[in-house]
């Protein structure tokens, strides 16, 4: 599999023009865009847009959802694979390279959005006016692109990929809301599961459940499984997790004649330490003094 360090080594790789700039580049691909079977990785973030008629696009192994209207984010050295690709119509990828970002306010927040760790069967598909919203800032950044770049042109270009991602966010909470009425709320899937894992004793047996896990469970990825559950609940995953477990600690805590290094144990905590940390946490008060809060009631 090849690593491309430079945008210049990127596409002479894949048979694309030299690009106009050593560190940010555009490709545009028609139907007849020759992009063959290949593998790869980029020191580059991606943002493509593509209307795919047949083939295969991998990321992290895992195939993309090719609705068409499908945009895809792809951050350094993430795999990227194609194999058999037809476009239904016109697409285009975004290539800019890590180091571009440097000294720039755009490179701490595109650390900030999520849908550079999604899993790739978790693309953004946009309606017809969000596509037309996409495309036209596309066009504001070709147009700077292809003219005699000059120290503006950075902060422009960068200022439109910018506006890209703010609105691939307010997009990706539409299609949360759009897919929870089709499919149901996540949070329930996502309660039930975590109440299967502790009725079949997971505590016990595994520990608390990682996000991973939980995500694993309902087949997305972790970060678009927090994500959706911010949406819908304003708290993430992790934090539903933690209070679901301190529920349970106090019901242990009220019902059982058990210490509080025993509860701490049941619940899967490692030490007792953590466990009295979270609790209070969540409570403002350590598990002792919630049960001798309770005694006094």
């Amino acid at each position: 599999m090849k690593h491309f360090k430079t945008l210049t080594e990127l596409h002479e790789g894949n048979g694309w023009p030299v690009p106009e700039n050593p560190m940010f580049s555009l490709v545009s691909c028609q139907q007849s865009c020759p992009l063959g079977d290949r593998e790869f990785t980029a020191d580059a973030y991606v943002i493509a847009f593509k209307k795919l008629k047949a083939g295969v696009i991998m990321y992290g192994r895992t195939p993309y959802d090719n609705t068409n209207g499908s945009m895809y984010f792809m951050k350094p050295r993430q795999i990227i694979q194609m194999r058999g690709l037809e476009f239904e119509d016109a697409g285009f990828m975004i290539f800019i390279h890590e180091d571009y970002l440097n000294g720039h306010e755009l490179f701490n927040t595109i650390q900030k959005y999520g849908f550079f760790d999604y899993e790739v069967n978790e693309a953004l598909h946009l309606s017809p006016r969000e596509e037309a919203t996409i495309w036209e800032l596309r066009e504001k950044i070709i147009a700077e692109y292809e003219t005699n770049q000059d120290e503006y042109s950075r902060d422009i270009m960068l200022g439109h990929v910018a506006s890209i991602l703010m609105y691939s966010q307010r997009f990706y909470k539409r299609q949360f809301i759009n897919r929870t009425d089709m499919s149901g709320k996540m949070v329930t899937k996502f309660n039930n599961a975590l109440q299967l894992y502790m009725k079949q004793g997971g505590l016990q047996q595994k520990g608390l459940p990682s996000v991973h896990y939980m995500a694993d469970q309902l087949f997305i990825s972790s970060r678009y499984l927090s994500d959706l559950l911010k949406q819908e609940t304003g708290k993430t995953a992790l934090e539903l997790i933690h209070l679901s477990i301190i529920s349970e600690a106090k019901n242990l805590l009220k019902t059982a004649d058990r210490g509080v290094a025993e509860v701490a144990y049941h619940l899967g905590f490692e030490n007792t330490s953590y466990f009295t940390r979270l609790f209070k946490k969540q409570t403002g008060m350590k598990p002792l003094e919630y049960r001798k809060n309770l005694q006094l009631n």
